[in-house]
């Protein structure tokens, strides 16, 4: 059977993420040995304390959930996060620059994104593939590819769908082996994770992680 814990980010973004939660995500990350935590920008410090002795990462969210900050707006938030001990950086495209054709700019504010990470933490590009075409999702993972990140996600998880296997497999498909693919949104159960990965993911987000986790034990 796969090994899976280290494909799984563990993730709780919701706006009513009490410190108490951070703190327990971070203990079940640690039992279970994910790859990291994945939670909103104000607990970033928390997660790192926990977490600085172990090889579990601490993920935080940029221009989320809509993406519609401006560059400089995104710029900070990911030097902020990266201070105050982020590893990895999950920011959100320009969606509607996307839908509008300026890839030009979707780019431009990746690269922004991506120079600040530069040796200091992992960028992983939200393209929300459900607002999207497939045109729109291959422009997308090609201008995430051109602009240094390195991965492509699918979904913030707070939009209208989330993670297909379709999806994941274009996306693979367009970003070939040098980058990675990150399946977030609506992945709640074992097959669907495993179904993920046989798409070509290399990382899961999931809140469910501990119920897939304890699937995968029986």
């Amino acid at each position: 059977m796969i090994d899976l814990a280290p494909y799984i980010d563990h993730t709780i973004l919701k706006p009513e993420t009490t410190e108490k939660d951070i703190t327990r995500i971070c203990s079940e990350a640690l039992k279970y040995g994910f790859a990291s935590v994945c939670i909103n920008p104000c607990y970033v410090k928390i997660a790192y304390n926990m977490l600085k002795d172990s090889p579990v990462k601490v993920c935080t969210v940029i221009g989320f959930p809509l993406g519609a900050s401006t560059t400089a707006v995104k710029v900070a938030e990911a030097e902020d996060a990266i201070r105050n001990g982020a590893q990895e950086i999950d920011m959100v495209i320009n969606i509607g620059a996307l839908k509008s054709g300026n890839i030009d700019y979707v780019k431009d504010d990746i690269a922004a994104v991506a120079n600040v990470c530069k040796g200091k933490a992992l960028l992983k590009v939200i393209i929300e593939t459900c607002l999207l075409d497939d045109y729109e999702k291959v422009e997308a993972c090609k201008a995430a590819k051109a602009a240094g990140a390195d991965y492509v996600k699918t979904s913030t998880g707070f939009s209208i769908g989330g993670a297909t296997e379709t999806d994941v497999a274009l996306m693979r498909k367009t970003v070939g082996d040098t980058m990675g693919v990150k399946a977030s949104g609506g992945i709640r159960d074992l097959s669907t994770a495993l179904a993920m990965i046989k798409a070509g993911a290399s990382r899961i987000g999931a809140s469910a992680s501990v119920k897939i986790m304890e699937e995968l034990d029986k």
